[in-house]
């Protein structure tokens, strides 16, 4: 039985592409470079599955395809606001993608952020790494402490809650939750959580507040200046989401002009490319969308894939359906 066409857009961990390579006619993008529309349409026509990234933009235009040979998009990764639902839908393709196995990695970096930018750790760093520190004195690079402060989280799905875990149990935060739906009680005992109605009930009430929440359409500039002026102006923002769910205009003029404490970000609207006024805000720390980067978080993406294109080729739903 002929074996179903695979491309990968991206390279994959080693362990991985080993396997898709033994279980399907894979095609890996050897030189893993990002694909353009035109080559993911030609994609579209020659493989029964694509398996893009977040990195991949499956827009309108890339899947403007007339009788197109996939079938299912298995994304690699949580969030799949970079492929167009719509557009998908027409062409009949299913969609999956992985949550649950890179919910921890997430909020390990999400934390790492918030204690960075809380400390001053990036500009800790750039002051030794440029040798001008000039050693230690009282009122050198004074930051805020974290334990016992109150965390806003907003959107409290699998990562949200990994987050709250480690603020609550391991430093002591009060937590306040935002989430589109109601919390069920027992979820938010777990760190005696308390949620809030509205995202403007949450902002003023926090000395720091990390997102997790859904990006696309529904929730770009979410939070716009509006919003960045209800937070206390100590506050610091914490965003491992998606780029376009933070106005990063209003937020450089919020950064710029001290009206909160920080940023920090690991995760930016169009990147790669990053604005350069970010890069001239010393109260903010970045990252290069590192969330998931442990081995361990980014194997179990891969072999989630694997189980959701095993579930599609023998005729079975796919646990993880989106689409």
């Amino acid at each position: 039985m002929t074996k179903p066409s695979v491309l990968v857009t991206r390279r994959w961990p080693a362990a991985v592409e080993a396997q898709l390579a033994e279980s399907y006619n894979a095609v890996l993008n050897t030189g893993d470079k990002p694909m353009s529309p035109s080559e993911i349409r030609d994609a579209l026509k020659r493989y029964d599955a694509v398996l893009p990234t977040v990195t991949d933009t499956l827009n309108a235009e890339a899947l403007d395809v007339t009788g197109a040979q996939t079938k299912i998009l298995a994304n690699y990764g949580v969030g799949y606001s970079h492929i167009c639902e719509p557009a998908a839908r027409d062409l009949g393709m299913t969609v999956t993608n992985t949550p649950d196995v890179l919910s921890e990695c997430t909020a390990d970096i999400a934390m790492t952020l918030l204690l960075m930018v809380a400390r001053r750790a990036g500009e800790g760093e750039r002051e030794l790494r440029s040798g001008n520190w000039t050693g230690w004195r009282p009122t050198h690079l004074v930051g805020t402490k974290v334990s016992g402060k109150t965390l806003g989280i907003v959107g409290y799905g699998r990562i949200g809650q990994e987050m709250a875990r480690r603020a609550h149990h391991g430093f002591g935060m009060d937590i306040l939750v935002y989430n589109r739906s109601k919390v069920a009680k027992d979820v938010l005992a777990r760190c005696n959580a308390t949620q809030v109605e509205e995202i403007d009930d949450l902002l003023p009430q926090c000395d720091f507040v990390s997102l997790h929440c859904p990006g696309g359409v529904a929730n770009r500039h979410l939070i716009n200046s509006r919003r960045l002026s209800l937070m206390k102006p100590d506050a610091f923002l914490i965003n491992t989401a998606r780029g376009e769910v933070i106005d990063e205009w209003a937020l450089i003029q919020a950064l710029m002009f001290d009206m909160i404490g920080g940023a920090a970000l690991d995760v930016f609207d169009g990147e790669p490319r990053i604005s350069p006024d970010l890069l001239q805000c010393d109260n903010l720390v970045m990252l290069p969308h590192l969330g998931s980067a442990t081995r361990e978080a980014r194997e179990a993406m891969g072999f989630r894939v694997l189980d959701n294109l095993s579930d599609f080729f023998a005729g079975r739903a796919p646990r993880d359906r989106v689409i």
